[in-house]
C-alpha cells in the first residue's frame, strides 16, 4: 500500500491517518494520530474458512503499551506487559461492538483487528483514535465489511455539549458518552452519567451522531484513494458452500412450515420450554438432513444455527402481531423476585431474579488499604469500589472447564460498576473499600442489569449509605429489512436475533447512570433511540418500586461481622512517630492489636478492625505516641535511665522526660539512686517543655511543700553525654 498521509481538524485538534509505512505484511495497516496519542491498526483475514463453527470468528485486540505513556511497570518482578488489563479489554470490546454488526455474520474466515497504542499524551484518550483506526483499516482492507463507520466521545462543560473532551475536561463533565455510527444511525453507545435525564442523554447521543459526518467523509476519502478491492467470498463458493446455502433455504422453509404449531401454539414462559422447542427443531432438522444424505460437516454447521433460524420467525411474529413467545406485551418486564440478607456471615447480600435470570450479589467491606492500585497506560491511583461479575457453565445449564473471567465477564462487571459509581458515598463520609461480587446463577437475558440491581440491594443491606437505589433494564428490538421495528422491554434469549439490539440502561429515579448498547442492524435511527429510553424509564421505575418493597434505603447499622473504621487526627509532624524507624512502630501496633492502619499526609489516621478490644488498644497507643505533652500533665512513668544529675522517666511510648535530682523531693536528694531504681513506676508532673522540646518533670510538685521549707540554692543543671534526654526507646531527643 502506498505511503500516504491525510489530516483534518477535528474538535480543535489534528486527526491524521498514515498508510504504507508500518506493519506492511498485514492485509491493511494504518497509523492514526490525535494530538500526540498514536494508534497503529492492522487487519488480517485467513484465506480458508473454519469448518464446523456456527459463528463469525472475529477477534479485536487492544494492545496497551506502557512505553506509550513513558512508564515502566510498577511490579518489582515483572516489567513487560502481560495479559490485557481490564482497561485494555474494555477498549477492545468497545471497538468490537462497533465493527462486528457490519460484517456478514455468515463469514467463517478468521478475522483479526489489532490496535496497538504507540504513544499516549495524557490529554487525548486512546479509545477514540483506536476506534477511528479500526474503522479506517477495515475500510481500506480487502476484507469484506459494510463500513463506513466512526465514533467520538461526548461530554458536557458549562451546560454545553463538548466533542472529544480532554482527560482533564472529562473530570468536569457529568456525562461521558462514546457514540459510534454511520449515515444510517447509531451502532454502538457506551456511557457513564451522573444521573442525567433521559432527554439529555438522548440529546447527547444525537449530538455525537451529528458530529460524525466529517470523519465519515475523511475515511471515505482515504478509502477511495488507497483502499483495496473487497474480496467477494460468494464468487468463489466451492461445492460444499453452495450445498450449505441451498440446504439452509430448505431448512428455513421447514421452520416456517412448523412455526405456528411448534413455536406459537403455546406460551413458553420458562427457558426450559424454549430450549425444548429449539431441541425439537434440531431433532427434526437432523432427521431431515440425514434422510437427504447431507454431508456430516454441513449437518454440523446447520444444526449449530437452528436457534438463529427460529429467531427469524419469532421476530416476524412480534412485528406482525405484537406477540412475544412468553406471552408478555412489548412493554412488560418478567416476574421479579427480590431478597436481601441471605448469607449469615457476609457483610451484605442481595438476590435479584427476573424471569430465569438470577443473580446473587455479595458485598465485602474493607479498610482503606484494601483499595485497588491502578497502574495502566492511562490510569494511575486507586479504586475503592470494585464490582466483579462471575458465572460458570451451570449458569447456562451447560458443562465446561472453569477458567478465569473472560472478556464478557469483565465487560459486564465494568458496566454494573459504572452504574453504581455516581451514588456511592464520598470517601470522607465512608472511607471503606467496597467489593461486590455478582454470582450469576442463571442467565437468560440481561444478567448485567440483574447484577446492577443485585449490587444495589447488597450495598443497602450492608449499610453502605448510597445516595439512591439504582436499577437497570435491557431493551431489545425486532426489525426487518423493510424498515419495520418494535422496541421490546426486558430482552431475553430467543428475542435477540438478526435485526435486534441489546440496549442496556441503568439509573435512579432521577436520571441515567450508565448505558451500553450494541446492535445487529446497520444502525438505529433517532426514533428508535427515543422510544427505547421512554420504555426503559417506565421499566426502571417499576423495578425500583419492587426493590423498595424489600429494602427502601441503606440499613442504619452494618453487619456485626463487617470491620469498623475509626478516625484519629494527628499532627502531621507526628506521623513519623507512629510509623517508627523502618516501619517498626506501626508494624508492632498491627501485630499486637490485629488492626489495619492507614495514614495519609494530612495526619488522618484510619484504624480498621473487627475486634473492639484491639481497636481501643491501637487507638490509645497511637494517641499516646502522638500526644503533645504540655505543662501540668501528670503521668505514671517508668524509670529507664539514671545519672547523678537526674532520672529519665518514660512517660509515653517513645517519649521520655527528666526529673532533675532537685525535683525528686522537697528534702535534699544527693542522687536519684538513693530513692529509686531502674524499672520503678514513678508518678510525675510536667513542669515545662523547653524551647528545644525537652520535657522537664517533677516528683516533688505532686506533694505538699513542708511547713517552714526554706529554698536551697539551685544546683547546677547539667546534661550528660551532650545533653540528649530522649535516647530511650526510639524517643525524639526530648
Amino acid at each position: 500500500m502506498e505511503n500516504k498521509k491525510w489530516s483534518m481538524d477535528w474538535g480543535g485538534r489534528t486527526l491524521s491517518v498514515e498508510t504504507g509505512k508500518l506493519a506492511l505484511q498485514a492485509n491493511a495497516s494504518c497509523i492514526v494520530q490525535y494530538g500526540d496519542t498514536v494508534i497503529m491498526a492492522t487487519a488480517a483475514m485467513s484465506k480458508k474458512t473454519r469448518d464446523g463453527i456456527d459463528f463469525f470468528p472475529l477477534m479485536v485486540n487492544f494492545e496497551e503499551k506502557l512505553y506509550a505513556a513513558g512508564k515502566i511497570k510498577g511490579s518489582r518482578f515483572i516489567k513487560r506487559e502481560g495479559r490485557p488489563t481490564e482497561e485494555a479489554t474494555l477498549s477492545g470490546r468497545l471497538v468490537d461492538r462497533t465493527v462486528r454488526p457490519l460484517f456478514d455474520d455468515r463469514m467463517r474466515n478468521d478475522t483479526q483487528v489489532i490496535l496497538t497504542a504507540l504513544s499516549y499524551d495524557g490529554e487525548n484518550d486512546s479509545q477514540i483514535p483506536a476506534l477511528i483506526a479500526a474503522c479506517t483499516v477495515l475500510s481500506i482492507s480487502s476484507i469484506p465489511w459494510k463500513g463506513n463507520v466512526a465514533g467520538l466521545r461526548v461530554g458536557r462543560l458549562n451546560g454545553a455539549w463538548k466533542m472529544n473532551p480532554t482527560q482533564q475536561e472529562k473530570l468536569l463533565s457529568d456525562v461521558d458518552i462514546v457514540v459510534a455510527g454511520n449515515t444510517d444511525g447509531v451502532i454502538m453507545v457506551e456511557a457513564g452519567c451522573k444521573e442525567c435525564s433521559d432527554a439529555d442523554v438522548v440529546e447527547a447521543i444525537k449530538f455525537g451522531g451529528q458530529q460524525l459526518q466529517p470523519v465519515l467523509d475523511f475515511i471515505a476519502k482515504i478509502t477511495a484513494e488507497v483502499g483495496l478491492t473487497k474480496q467477494d467470498l460468494n464468487s468463489n463458493l466451492n461445492e460444499k458452500e453452495t450445498l450449505l446455502r441451498a440446504t439452509e433455504k430448505e431448512v428455513d422453509a421447514f421452520v416456517a412450515s412448523k412455526s405456528d404449531e411448534w413455536i406459537f401454539a403455546t406460551v413458553k414462559k420458562s427457558r426450559q420450554e424454549r430450549v425444548a422447542m429449539i431441541d425439537k427443531f434440531s431433532e427434526a432438522i437432523a432427521e431431515m438432513l440425514k434422510a437427504k444424505e447431507i454431508a456430516e460437516d454441513i449437518q454440523k454447521i446447520i444444526l449449530g444455527r437452528v436457534k438463529t433460524y427460529v429467531e427469524k420467525y419469532i421476530t416476524l411474529q412480534i412485528l406482525n402481531k405484537d406477540q412475544r413467545l412468553d406471552g408478555r406485551t412489548l412493554f412488560e418486564v418478567r416476574d421479579l423476585n427480590v431478597e436481601v440478607g441471605l448469607l449469615p456471615r457476609t457483610h451484605g447480600t442481595g438476590l435479584f431474579q427476573r424471569g430465569d435470570t438470577q443473580v446473587l450479589s455479595i458485598v465485602t467491606l474493607g479498610s482503606p488499604g484494601d483499595v485497588q492500585t491502578l497502574d495502566t497506560m492511562e490510569e494511575e491511583g486507586t479504586k475503592r469500589y470494585m464490582h466483579h461479575y462471575s458465572d460458570t457453565p451451570a449458569t447456562y445449564g451447560e458443562t465446561g472447564p472453569l477458567r478465569g473471567p473472560g472478556n464478557r465477564a469483565i465487560g459486564h462487571g465494568a458496566l454494573a460498576e459504572r452504574a453504581l459509581e455516581p451514588v456511592l458515598p464520598d470517601a470522607a463520609d465512608f472511607p471503606y473499600a467496597m467489593r461486590v461480587v455478582s454470582e450469576v446463577l442463571g442467565s437468560n437475558g440481561s444478567s448485567s442489569m440483574a447484577s446492577t440491581c443485585g449490587s444495589t440491594l447488597a450495598l443497602m443491606d450492608a449499610g453502605v449509605p448510597i445516595k439512591k437505589p439504582v436499577a437497570g433494564i435491557a431493551m431489545g428490538l425486532a426489525s426487518d429489512e423493510n424498515g419495520r421495528w418494535k422496541v421490546l422491554t426486558d430482552l431475553q434469549d430467543v428475542e435477540d436475533g438478526p435485526g435486534g439490539m441489546d440496549f442496556k440502561i441503568t439509573g435512579t429515579r432521577d436520571g441515567v447512570t450508565a448505558i451500553q448498547m450494541d446492535t445487529k442492524t446497520v444502525g438505529l435511527n433517532w426514533e428508535i433511540v427515543a422510544q427505547t429510553f421512554k420504555q426503559s424509564r417506565e421499566a426502571r421505575m417499576m423495578i425500583l418500586d419492587k426493590m423498595a418493597t424489600i429494602i427502601a434505603e441503606p440499613r442504619k447499622e452494618m453487619s456485626k461481622y463487617a470491620p469498623r473504621i475509626e478516625t484519629i487526627i494527628i499532627n502531621p509532624d507526628k506521623i513519623r512517630d507512629v510509623i517508627g524507624p523502618g516501619g517498626k512502630m506501626i508494624n508492632k501496633i498491627i501485630a499486637e492489636t490485629g488492626v489495619q492502619i492507614d495514614i495519609d499526609d494530612s495526619g488522618k489516621v484510619l484504624v480498621t478492625s473487627n475486634d473492639s478490644v484491639g481497636m481501643q488498644k491501637a487507638k490509645e497507643w497511637i494517641m499516646q505516641l502522638t500526644h503533645e505533652v504540655t505543662a501540668g500533665e501528670v503521668y505514671d512513668g517508668t524509670v529507664v535511665r539514671m545519672e547523678d544529675f537526674g532520672a529519665f522517666i518514660n512517660i509515653l511510648p517513645g517519649q521520655d522526660g527528666m526529673v532533675h535530682v532537685s525535683d525528686i523531693a522537697w528534702a535534699r536528694t544527693n542522687k536519684p539512686s538513693d530513692v529509686m531504681k531502674l524499672g520503678d513506676k514513678i508518678k510525675v508532673v510536667v513542669k515545662e517543655v523547653d524551647s528545644m522540646g525537652r520535657v522537664n518533670l517533677s516528683m516533688k510538685m505532686l506533694t505538699e511543700k513542708p511547713e517552714g521549707y526554706v529554698e536551697q540554692p539551685p544546683r547546677e543543671r547539667t546534661f550528660g553525654g551532650g545533653g540528649s534526654r530522649g535516647g530511650h526507646g526510639g524517643g525524639r531527643g526530648r
